[in-house]
């Protein structure tokens, strides 16, 4: 029993090692849309937050909806972040790097079965899921609109059009009619 303890505990500490990858490997869209950078754990943290906003406003659950949001790039650690013009050209198993990320770690049942229930659009959790991943991508495109950038405006076009939820489409109009420095520059003006 101990001997098995230990390569759980080492494939554990593996995964963790892998999931900091993450820190380092860009979004790769950003290139294409000629402004704008962050890492996919950047995106990760931002729209687990969202999720877990999104769940609790359709009182879903919160924690089912915030583990898919944590997981659902995982895979990208190995396979790397393949933007629009990507996928046309490149395939990817992006399933068997999970199952290759988690095998010996004890997590691969309940995480792969969580990322097959989001890929399917499977219930209201994975739906709040996916459109957490895509309120992220909006958010940044309206910071890059708000910086200048006159391409943001056209890609926010077709990531609205991906939202699933009517909570979702209707929290993406509030941040489309949201300065995105508006949280921080009210507070030091009424200062």
């Amino acid at each position: 029993m101990e001997k098995i303890q230990e390569e759980r505990l080492k494939r554990l500490a593996d995964l963790l090692f892998e999931v900091g990858m993450l820190r380092k490997l860009p979004r790769s869209g950003y290139h294409f849309l000629g402004s704008g950078k962050e890492s996919v754990a950047e995106h990760s943290f931002r729209t687990t937050v969202i999720g877990y906003i999104l769940a609790q406003l359709m009182d879903a659950d919160w924690s089912k909806v915030a583990a898919m949001c944590l997981f659902h790039d995982l895979h990208e650690a190995r396979t790397g972040d393949f933007n629009s013009v990507n996928k046309l050209y490149n395939r990817t198993t992006a399933e068997k790097a999970l199952e290759d990320a988690l095998k010996g770690t004890g997590l691969t049942d309940s995480i792969q079965k969580m990322q097959q229930e989001l890929d399917e659009a499977a219930s209201p959790e994975a739906a709040l899921s996916q459109d957490a991943d895509q309120l992220d991508f909006i958010l940044s495109l309206k910071e890059e609109q708000d910086l200048g950038n006159p391409y943001a405006e056209k890609w926010l076009e077709y990531a609205l059009q991906r939202l699933r939820t009517e909570t979702g489409k209707r929290l993406a109009a509030t941040i489309l009619h949201t300065e995105s420095d508006a949280w921080w520059f009210e507070q030091l003006m009424s200062a």
